[in-house]
């Protein structure tokens, strides 16, 4: 069993410079101090909030700064793309979609893997 994150989660991208703070969409499923999360929360800026500065170079804002700077890399602002739903091993549904838990991970399209880091709440699990 692990955890399921919830609002206030921490998540991590691997080529963000910071974590940033999880906002589940309200959903009438709560946990601890918090909505459930399920894979359907992971809209750019509503859900899933930038992590700081990006350093991907599939990003075109970073590959055009690190092209400016004659090859040093430089990161821009991080602006999330996520248009793919969360992947999970949870088979607990929360509103007809499946749960996540601290495995779960997140594609941005910039080649990012985004994570769950700290799920928000130490007192409900999920399967998976």
């Amino acid at each position: 069993m692990a955890l399921l994150p919830c609002t206030g989660a921490t998540l991590k991208c691997s080529f963000g410079l910071a974590t940033a703070t999880f906002t589940p969409t309200p959903k009438k499923t709560s946990s601890g101090p918090g909505f459930a999360a399920n894979v359907q929360d992971h809209q750019p800026m509503a859900n899933i909030p930038p992590f700081g500065a990006c350093t991907s170079l599939a990003n075109p804002s970073v590959a055009a700064a690190t092209s400016a700077a004659l090859g040093v890399l430089t990161p821009v602002p991080c602006i999330p793309v996520t248009p793919a739903p969360w992947v999970t091993t949870a088979k607990t549904l929360i509103e007809s979609a499946p749960a996540l838990n601290q495995s779960s991970t997140l594609q941005c399209v910039w080649g990012g893997v985004i994570q769950v880091v700290n799920a928000g709440q130490k007192t409900h699990s999920v399967d998976g």
